[in-house]
């Protein structure tokens, strides 16, 4: 038998390497941009075209490359940032594996621009799929241009499952403010089809987040600054009153790399306990350094799992410090008793004096007064029965007249008077043997008077054929509420009305194009914005219905369920909008419901096409079976 074991060629092994590298075009900007800070670039500009789709070039000021370099650089583990294993254990720098461009020219037409300093011509470098098309020395600036064209020409499936533009865009957006978030001491801006998205100027940090984020996040920021042996952790963390539902800012970075680190996120969540209302986020913006030598980057070609060495001691330094932080700045309730103006009480020592030497004053009393007497004198202790101590001899009969006539003669007459109850008491039968279901019950009052009923102000109970039918009723209002406003979308009713003081909303440029593409459904749901420049917006119309709701708040967060969901159908977008605008109309639990409300609510849920269930799958009610029932008393 022939060997049938053979090495992949090179072009195979890296269009390999780039399915886990290079998943889209905001994989290329990461990639593209860390290479730039890693050879010391003070400037970075980034442009894309149609999302990425059909160019991207990233050109900055760093050191540049050599001819050979530039070549060299697009071979597979091909890097200057280490040379043996233990450099693993000793990395400052944000690339390391040497598989970034040669992934990136596997699966895109590259061409690449560079010039090292004091050199009087750089190199012009032609790649695609792999293959050097051409090299020459060109005249150019400083530092690097990298030109990316027709990414996954070669791989059209990768392709064909792109998203739509305005998704890969925000993707792009996402890594693009990570990286500027972790490096405000270069300039950094950023472009798409020729408009400017970012302009990031050389800053301090707190700036460059008001840069990314917008000036009004600057009042909810709290700053965090801990030195330890172990961990040095630096930043800004929210205050518990600018908790939101969605789009809170979280972000964690080590040594300069973002990360996702659930496990340190639980020790802010636990640190924010009983501060933010269930179900909130906290932003935050924390920034850790460690010894290199106590991490692990290699964990995946992203890079944004790390391991720590001393995880467990570094949880409990971050959850310490945020808890010191909140306290500091009164971010925590406390009870505080106004005493000012107050005069001070002196202790009293039980020897007379108080606690400024001062003499306690003494009291004196007749054992003999009796306020009760008629003429003043003390009555003798006998005359305390109630046969001699009578309301006659005091003086007290004009209180007490008409009170027998009112109470009775009988001092049984005291009992309650339950004639105010929503039944009249019948008499009760005469004989001790007469049955008990001759007596009304209260039930039977109470069921006589209703059909649904209300348990802790969060289920709808209503008897049916078949058992208890048990109605969680803010998911019941979802559903209806989601169907009302799904249909007003679908036909275009336009049930907007006019806010008297317009609300003013502002979104990052992340967030922007996503509110852009949900506009005409925003517009068929009754909501009117108008742009302001900048990122702002002028809330001038609302649905009509949600009065008493934030404006601002129902907008942001469904500009975030847009982002978290990628939706690029019209249905879809839709969808979702409806949903989670029915999530914040909905009555929330505990609120109390009157019996023609509760009619009302089942009667409407009854009559969509779906009443078991909420768009998103939750179950709205329960019929508890008779049988079941009859089992549970029939011990």
């Amino acid at each position: 038998m022939s060997d049938i074991i053979r090495l992949l060629p090179d072009s195979v092994a890296n269009q390999i390497a780039a399915g886990e590298v290079i998943q889209r075009p905001a994989s290329v900007v990461k990639e593209l941009v860390e290479n730039a800070i890693d050879a010391g670039a003070t400037r970075i500009d980034v442009s894309v075209t149609d999302a990425g789709k059909t160019c991207i070039q990233v050109i900055d000021d760093g050191k540049g490359m050599s001819e050979t370099d530039a070549r060299l650089a697009f071979e597979r583990h091909a890097t200057s940032k280490i040379r043996e294993a233990a450099d693993l254990f000793a990395l400052h720098t944000m690339g390391f594996r040497g598989e970034a461009l040669a992934s990136i020219a596997a699966v895109a037409q590259v061409e690449l621009r560079t010039c090292q300093e004091g050199d009087q011509l750089g190199t012009a470098l032609v790649i695609a799929g792999s293959k050097i098309e051409n090299q020459e020395a060109v005249a150019c600036p400083k530092g690097s241009n990298f030109c990316v064209k027709n990414l996954f020409f070669n791989v059209p499936a990768r392709r064909k499952f792109l998203k739509s533009n305005q998704t890969e865009l925000s993707n792009i957006l996402v890594e693009f403010e990570r990286i500027a978030l972790v490096n405000p001491t270069i300039t950094f801006t950023l472009r798409h089809n020729d408009t400017e998205l970012f302009h990031l100027p050389a800053l301090s940090l707190r700036q460059r987040i008001m840069g990314v984020f917008g000036k009004k996040l600057n009042q909810d920021l709290l700053t965090l600054d801990i030195d330890t042996s172990m961990v040095k952790i630096h930043g800004f963390i929210g205050k518990p009153e600018a908790a939101r539902k969605k789009g809170a800012r979280q972000f964690f970075f080590v040594n300069g790399r973002f990360m996702r680190h659930p496990y340190f996120h639980r020790a802010l969540a636990d640190a924010y306990e009983h501060l933010i209302p269930v179900g909130e986020q906290m932003s935050y913006f924390l920034y850790l350094e460690v010894d290199p030598a106590h991490l692990d980057v290699n964990i995946h070609p992203t890079k944004t799992e790390i391991k720590f060495e001393n995880e467990q001691a570094i949880w409990q330094i971050l959850s310490a410090a945020v808890k010191e932080t909140l306290g500091r700045f009164n971010a925590v309730p406390s009870i505080d008793f106004d005493t000012e103006g107050m005069p001070d009480i002196p202790a009293y020592d039980g020897g007379g004096r108080g606690e400024s030497g001062s003499t306690v004053p003494s009291t004196s009393f007749d054992p003999s007064y009796n306020p009760f007497a008629s003429s003043g004198a003390a009555l003798p202790p006998s005359s305390y029965s109630s046969s001699r101590y009578s309301r006659s001899g005091m003086g007290w009969e004009p209180f007490y007249q008409g009170l027998e006539a009112s109470s009775g003669s009988s001092s049984d007459s005291a009992e309650p008077d339950f004639s105010a109850l929503a039944f009249e008491e019948e008499e009760a039968p005469s004989s001790p043997s007469a049955p008990l279901s001759e007596a009304p019950s209260v039930t039977s009052v109470v069921q006589s008077a209703a059909q649904h009923f209300q348990y802790k102000g969060s289920y709808i109970l209503t008897s049916v054929k078949s058992g208890l039918m048990i109605i969680d009723q803010q998911r019941a209002h979802i559903n209806i509420l989601y169907n009302q406003y799904l249909n007003q979308m679908e036909n275009r009713r336009n049930a907007s009305q006019r806010m008297l003081f317009p609300d003013m909303v502002h979104f990052s440029p992340a967030e922007v194009p996503v509110l852009e593409s949900i506009l005409p459904d925003l517009s068929a749901l009754g909501f009117d914005l108008s742009p302001l420049g900048g990122g702002s917006y002028a809330i001038n119309g609302i649905p009509a219905g949600i009065e008493g709701l934030s404006p601002e708040a129902l907008v942001m967060g469904m500009v975030q369920t847009a982002i978290e969901k990628g939706c690029k159908v019209k249905e879809e977008v839709q969808g979702l909008l409806a949903l989670s605008l029915a999530r914040q109309a909905a009555i929330v639990p505990g609120q109390v419901l009157t019996n023609e409300e509760m009619n009302d609510l089942v009667d409407r849920l009854f009559e969509l096409p779906t009443p078991n269930y909420t768009p998103d799958g939750k179950l709205v009610l329960s019929v508890v079976k008779e049988e079941e029932l009859e089992k549970r008393f029939n011990n």
